[in-house]
């Protein structure tokens, strides 16, 4: 228990199910069918002789994979085998509408799905389609095989589909990275990369692939060779500003973090100060004003486009009114029946303002979640967290983590010299405290009444968890000094709890809550350490536990019984403060007897022993709640329930640190009668 452990993030687990194109005369979809087809129908039609048939096959398969309900039908029917074959088809389209069927597939049915999607060898017909492209690129023609669109690239829009295939099955899969690995993969997605100047879609698919595959896989490091790694560092330092630009540098920079291993020790400095260049450019964009301003943008490129169509309508209206009815009317009419056949006409309308703000807030999504694993980079293993865990281990470690003058990293957990004074020369921490502030409300509002916009406000609010998060690993890895003194994490403080007071209603959002308690738990511990003042009152620290402490959320129900523990403590050495001390005392004895979770139950004893560990008061208080008898009665319930619960439903580390809850319940009931039976009255 003690100090709270910084939290990982691993790269995004699934690509979107990216608009497929929808073959013409498609219905609506129905549980088991498309256009009137079944999945079985759909599935067969994939032998079909007729390329266009099977393009249609393709395409409907890719909507209905959109519905997850839809997806058992046709798992049933072998759907990864029926589609591995058509990766390699002859007709490209027929390629790319498979490659994004099973894009959609990967995407919509989660992790179980992709491990059977590795199962079923999708591996080895991707790969090999992956290798065609990419030999298509490098020799600069597109294929024997016209597209038919002649102003697409055929063969950058199926690598696209492809890639985002291999993102999702490695990101769930360990065998397809070792198959990854394997095959040189790496090699292949380079060669795409290296087109983003012309394709910054693909180029994005890349690095988000990359990023995943380049996570805790040691093996792969040994392909990342100076040429390689010059690849990645060239598109870095472009200049492009574009949103779109924004977040393929940042992916890339995550990437080039995940392989810090690869890079000359004379270099590392330069390229993470590169690195946090990229986040800090990404971070300092206002995402609320930019949607507010492309929002504007959109709205006036639609109204031109309508006042254009409308004269170019009026036009036609004229010039047809003066054709010969016998002779000139009809190659028009054949005009327009043959653009309404057209499967291009039935793409979603352009919604590049849109695709914008979705990149720029993914960049900062991710920018935030690799400054917070570089906060924990060298992260300990199990054992050695859980001997940081304890109450006695975890205080020591506090003091000495936060030793002015220190310039080593203390623990696993500190950032090293080099990561921290780049990190705080950036400026990073005050871009990273402005994210965490709600989203513009005019932008919500915004969001709010447009249906293709609406899901923006979900990528806000995610952006602002993010951020907190991001501040509490700072907190754990920075001491007083770097963060600007004691000034500073008072007025930190004010800002987290008007972030938890000032809404109309409290916040019960449980992603929110988590991020804005464990940044709230490790900012008390930074201050307690110090011996600062703490700005948040008892009476808020109760109402916050209060109504968090029921949340389904565990880490949440840790964080506030730990709070309070802190802020506790921290009143024990005030004179007359023992009437706090009973409240808080009560409550957490409540949910330590009480809570469905032995991790919360160990918490909220492990913040009995600080809050009630010394003082006169905490004495006073002990009495009054007769914290000694409660505690006695309550330790054999806790020992059975860690005997009965603990093996079926808690990890080997999780028992460890109850083990030793269980070894500090013990002395402190010790403890508490020498104090001379005062407690048993």
């Amino acid at each position: 228990m003690g100090k709270s452990k910084a939290k990982r993030f691993r790269s995004s687990p699934f690509s979107p199910a990216g608009p497929q194109r929808p073959a013409s005369g498609e219905g609506p979809v129905g549980e088991d069918s498309d256009g009137g087809f079944s999945a079985a129908e759909l599935l067969e039609k994939l032998q079909n002789p007729s390329a266009d048939v099977r393009e249609f096959a393709c395409a409907s398969i890719s909507k209905m994979l959109q519905q997850k309900h839809a997806i058992p039908s046709f798992l049933q029917r072998d759907v990864v085998r029926c589609l591995g074959p058509m990766l390699l088809d002859q007709s490209l389209a027929v390629r790319e509408t498979a490659a994004g069927a099973l894009r959609n597939l990967s995407a919509c049915g989660g992790f179980e799905v992709c491990d059977d999607m590795v199962t079923k060898d999708i591996m080895t017909p991707l790969v090999a389609l992956l290798k065609e492209c990419s030999a298509g690129l490098e020799a600069n023609e597109v294929s024997p095989m016209k597209c038919k669109d002649t102003k697409k690239n055929c063969v950058e829009d199926i690598a696209n589909e492809a890639v985002n295939v291999l993102w999702n099955v490695c990101e769930c899969n360990g065998t397809a990275v070792s198959i990854f690995n394997k095959e040189g993969c790496l090699d292949v997605v380079l060669q795409y990369l290296k087109k983003f100047s012309t394709n910054v879609d693909l180029a994005i698919s890349v690095a988000h692939c990359l990023q995943t595959v380049t996570e805790d896989n040691p093996d792969l490091l040994f392909s990342f060779n100076a040429s390689a790694r010059q690849v990645l560092e060239s598109i870095m330092l472009s200049q492009d500003n574009a949103m779109e630009y924004i977040l393929l540098r940042t992916l890339l920079a995550g990437s080039v973090w995940n392989i810090k291993g690869t890079i000359p020790s004379s270099s590392q400095a330069s390229t993470i100060n590169a690195i946090l260049k990229i986040f800090s450019e990404s971070l300092v964009v206002d995402a609320g004003e930019t949607v507010i301003h492309m929002k504007e943008a959109e709205t006036q490129r639609l109204k031109l486009t309508a006042e254009a169509e409308t004269e170019e309508n009026v036009g036609d209206t004229i010039d047809n009114s003066v054709l010969n009815e016998d002779d000139e009317m009809e190659e028009p009419l054949k005009g327009k029946v043959k653009r309404e056949n057209d499967i291009s006409d039935l793409l979603p309308s352009d919604k590049w303002e849109l695709k914008q703000v979705t990149a720029l807030l993914m960049a900062q999504q991710t920018a935030l979640e690799i400054i917070v694993n570089m906060c924990c980079s060298e992260d300990p293993s199990d054992d050695e967290w859980e001997e940081l865990s304890s109450s006695d281990e975890s205080d020591l470690f506090m003091e000495n983590s936060f030793d002015e003058g220190s310039e080593q990293p203390m623990s696993p957990l500190c950032l090293s010299a080099e990561v921290h004074a780049a990190l705080m020369n950036n400026l990073i921490p005050k871009k990273i405290l402005e994210k965490t502030a709600f989203p513009n409300s005019v932008a919500v509002d915004i969001c709010t009444h447009s249906p293709s916009w609406k899901p923006l406000i979900r990528k806000m609010n995610t952006v602002q968890c993010r951020a907190l998060t991001c501040l509490h690993s700072i907190l754990l890895v920075s001491d007083v000094d770097c963060l600007g003194g004691a000034s500073i994490l008072q007025s930190l403080a004010q800002h987290l709890s008007q972030l938890v007071f000032s809404q109309p209603e409290f916040p019960t959002h449980t992603e929110f809550l988590e991020a804005v308690t464990s940044a709230m738990r490790a900012l008390l511990q930074t201050m307690a350490s110090k011996n600062i003042s703490q700005c948040m009152t008892p009476e808020q620290l109760m109402t916050l536990c209060e109504a968090s402490i029921h949340n389904s959320n565990i880490s949440v129900r840790v964080n506030v019984v730990s709070i309070l523990g802190i802020a506790g403590s921290v009143l024990a050495k005030i004179e007359d403060t023992a009437e706090t001390l009973k409240m808080i005392g009560k409550f957490l004895l409540e949910v330590a007897m009480k809570d469905s979770s032995l991790v919360v139950a160990g918490e909220a004893l492990d913040a009995l022993f600080d809050v009630f560990a010394d003082g006169t008061e905490a004495e006073k208080a002990a009495v009054q709640i007769k914290l000694l008898p409660a505690l006695k009665e309550f330790q054999p319930v806790f020992k059975i329930r860690m005997r009965k619960e603990g093996k079926g439903q808690y990890s080997t580390d999780q028992l460890c640190v109850l083990d030793n809850v269980k070894m500090n319940l013990r002395r402190f009931i010790a403890y508490q009668e020498t104090l001379g039976g005062k407690n048993t009255s």
